[in-house]
Formats: structure tokens, sequence, C-alpha cells
């Protein structure tokens, strides 16, 4: 295991968790009537932690 490949799997999980960021606050900027319409997951506020989408099963 090179130092590069280690580099670049980590560059790669950052690029992720970005995008993955990026996703969430788009959802959040929409109407909840517009989420449920569309089928998006609950979000759920946690106090700790910025709200984060949820996949709960019913």
């Amino acid at each position: 295991m090179s130092i590069l490949s280690s580099v670049g799997r980590i560059g790669t999980r950052y690029s992720a968790a970005r995008a993955r960021y990026r996703s969430e606050r788009a959802l959040l900027s929409l109407p909840i009537e517009l989420r449920k319409d569309i089928g998006w997951p609950e979000i759920v506020v946690d106090a700790q932690n910025s709200p984060r989408i949820c996949r709960q099963s019913s």
C-alpha cells in the first residue's frame, strides 16, 4: 500500500461526503410538502449534529 493510494482513498471519501452534505442541504431547503411529494425520507434533526436524512423502515 503506497502513500499515494492512501491519499487517493481519503480524497475519494472526502469527495463523497461533501456531495452527500450538499444533497442533504438542498433537501433541507425544500418545503416539507414538496419533500413528501417526491418521496424523500424523513429528515431527523439531532441536537448535537446537523440535520441528517434518516430512512426508517416501517
